[in-house]
């Protein structure tokens, strides 16, 4: 049972310097010193500043004393106090490292080295809001390019949530337990790579495969960062640098927009082989989307595990030096480089751990205790929270586009020509033919040379010695239509584009196979992209808002205001019957709502202990994408249908939102956990 917990340090202070008690000899005799240690000689004189132990009065007897509890007495009752008695420690241990912990990096400062790590973790955040913007930017042109149906687009636009909601839960997990800096390695990995794989891979199920594992390994970037990144950060100025840190997600999306905008209409980037490999524009797209990710491992490499970390798993040594690294650059950097790390009073963590759970229950464990007596309320509280708050603006960002597109459509329809018993005798068409509707048309001895079909439709009509050669079609159809002695050659006008028709003597030769890129979304390309970019650049006011008001009113005030102002914007919407006026209300939303995921963001990061901040993180952000998922099946389901249920179900979430939210703790002013 004794070896079942980690002993303290004992490092005690008398008359000819420090000495350690007997149960820190005990470990050096065992060879117990850290590597972050190893190089120093004993007759090497001891400066200020290097790490000499925890001077802790009556540190000795109280390992003494925590080495007898757990000793066969032959009582339960007895047994029973010994377990209280050593939960009461862990407590008064875990308050009084946190309140050291706030001293050392009062003392370490915010400089250098934290404005390092937030461009390094910014990377991937950025990479985070990248993954979000892929599929939806190349599935107009990946549909036509792998010949997809309406119930494969839809997973593969839902595959990549899942795939986060996933890696959410598992990294968040492992962070706790095998550290923040290697599981974000980890996942961000594995973004890269299937990242890298899905833009060459062919067939659909290959792509849907690579897509759906990347974005297990992105989902486990959001709880590790802002975990990663609180434990470095004072807490007079947590709240306004985690705020901060949220841009880089907007720079992703901007990032995101600006690559499609620039590279998926330029079909001429491309190349195939044959007809089984085919490398179009989009697929050079998803590639350089993999960039940011590709950075931030670069950069992470450089950067230390979180002290934090270290300590809460009795790697002090290790702690130590990490710690004395950030006061040193950080007093290099502001010209100060005399000034030596004083800090030397840290206590440490008796961790009461049984073999069986460190070694076989370890995530499991941390998981089901966010649920314990002590966080249960706060867990189920931010679960409602983060629930609301994903519901409502996922659903509505994925709404608006489609609204746009929607509207775009009914224009487009107003705008179509309608030719009804027209009859056309020996004449070539060689000019491009755009929406237009034929009926019960006579054509006799025409030619169809070299052109384009945009959203041409022919009902009963009649084809009578008609040429058609070198034709490409997008959203043109023949139905009901009777060909006669007519001859196709080099035409995409087969099978799915002539239906219920009569084909008498007529012969197709040289078909175009496979499926082609859809031309008629070159404008509406530029269009989606564009809004996309304007909607992402809108968060910036409530971006910078948010940061500079975080610890002055508090995460309350910010995460409620905001959600009840966004409540309020959504009543709005009624009135966005335009396409710019779908936008502005886009754009106005995002504005607003930023601010409320900045304050949640903060607030789930102080609200639970070090060592289950990114478990909590992770389930929380993996409750936060199913959210997603049925926020925004339920809200496409409404396009073109009624505005009034979107808007209903988002304002209603909000506003439960913003309640349950007033009923959280403050955290603006406390210590980190």
């Amino acid at each position: 049972m004794e070896d079942s917990y980690q002993n303290k340090t004992a490092f005690i202070k008398g008359d000819g310097g420090y000495y350690r008690g007997d149960s820190q000899a005990a470990n050096d005799d065992e060879g117990g010193h850290s590597d972050s240690t190893e190089g120093h000689d004993e007759d090497d004189e001891i400066y200020e500043g290097e790490y000499q132990g925890i001077p802790r009065d009556g540190s000795g007897k109280a390992v003494d004393g925590l080495a007898g509890v757990g000793s066969p007495t032959g009582r339960d009752g007895q047994n029973f106090r010994d377990m209280a008695q050593f939960e009461g420690e862990r407590r008064k241990d875990q308050e009084e490292l946190a309140q050291q912990y706030e001293s050392i990096l009062q003392e370490c400062g915010h400089g250098k080295f934290q404005w390092t790590l937030y461009f390094v973790l910014g990377l991937a955040l950025m990479a985070d809001g990248v993954e979000i913007f892929v599929v939806g930017f190349v599935l107009p042109s990946a549909e036509k390019d792998m010949c997809l149906s309406e119930e494969s687009k839809g997973m593969l636009g839902l595959i990549v949530y899942l795939g986060m909601m996933v890696g959410a839960f598992v990294w968040g997990g492992l962070a706790d337990r095998i550290g923040r800096r290697q599981s974000l390695l980890i996942c961000l990995s594995i973004n890269s790579v299937f990242s890298f794989f899905s833009s060459f891979v062919q067939g659909y199920s290959t792509f849907l495969f690579c897509r759906l594992l990347s974005g297990v390994g992105i989902g486990g970037s959001i709880p590790i960062v802002f975990s990663y990144y609180s434990e470095f950060l004072a807490q007079e100025k947590r709240g306004e640098h985690l705020s901060w840190l949220c841009m880089f997600w907007m720079i992703g999306g901007i990032y995101a927009s600006a690559m499609a905008w620039a590279i998926i209409p330029h079909y001429g980037w491309s190349f195939q082989m044959g007809s089984a490999y085919q490398f179009h524009s989009w697929r050079v797209f998803v590639l350089v989307c993999a960039f940011p990710s590709v950075a931030a491992i670069a950069s992470l490499t450089t950067m230390p595990e979180s002290p934090r970390f270290y300590l809460e798993n009795g790697k002090h040594d290790e702690g130590w030096m990490i710690l004395k690294q950030v006061h040193d650059t950080n007093m290099r950097a502001k010209g100060h480089p005399e000034k030596v790390f004083s800090q030397m009073l840290l206590s440490e963590m008796t961790k009461f751990q049984f073999t069986l759970e460190k070694n076989v229950f370890l995530v499991r464990s941390n998981f089901l205790a966010i649920f314990n007596p002590e966080y249960r309320r706060t867990t189920f509280m931010m679960m409602a929270v983060w629930f609301t708050m994903s519901f409502s603006y996922y659903g509505l960002t994925v709404w608006f586009p489609d609204m746009i597109k929607y509207i775009q459509k009914q224009e487009y329809a107003s705008r179509t020509k309608v030719f009804t018993k027209e009859r056309v005798e020996h004449v070539t068409f060689n000019f491009t033919l755009e929406n237009q509707v034929h009926r019960q048309g006579q054509y006799f001895n025409d030619k169809f040379i070299n052109l384009k079909m945009k959203s041409m439709v022919f009902e009963d009509s009649v084809f009578e010695e008609c040429y058609f050669e070198d034709i490409t079609s997008s959203r043109s159809f023949f139905r009901n239509c009777t060909f006669i002695a007519t001859l196709f050659y080099n035409t995409d006008l087969f099978q799915n584009r002539i239906i219920n028709s009569k084909l008498i003597n007529s012969t197709f030769l040289h078909n175009k196979e496979g499926c082609l890129l859809d031309f008629t979304d070159d404008n509406n390309a530029y269009m989606i992209y564009f809004v996309s970019f304007l909607g992402t650049l809108a968060v910036l006011p409530g971006n910078i808002v948010s940061a500079l008001l975080m610890d002055k009113i508090g995460r309350l005030r910010m995460l409620a205001g905001s959600s009840v102002i966004s409540c309020v914007s959504c009543f709005f919407l009624s009135f966005g019957s335009t396409e710019s006026g779908m936008i502005a209300l886009l754009c106005l939303f995002g504005g607003i709502s930023i601010a409320s995921w900045n304050a949640l963001d903060v607030l789930t990061v102080e609200l639970y202990p070090s060592d289950k901040r990114t478990t909590a993180f992770g389930f929380l952000n993996a409750l936060c994408k199913l959210a997603a998922v049925l926020g925004i099946s339920i809200f496409q389901s409404f396009v073109g249908i009624t505005k009034a249920v979107p808007i209903l179900f988002a304002a209603g979430a909000l506003a439960a939102g913003s309640f349950l939210a007033l009923k959280l703790p403050e955290t603006r002013g406390q210590v980190l956990q």
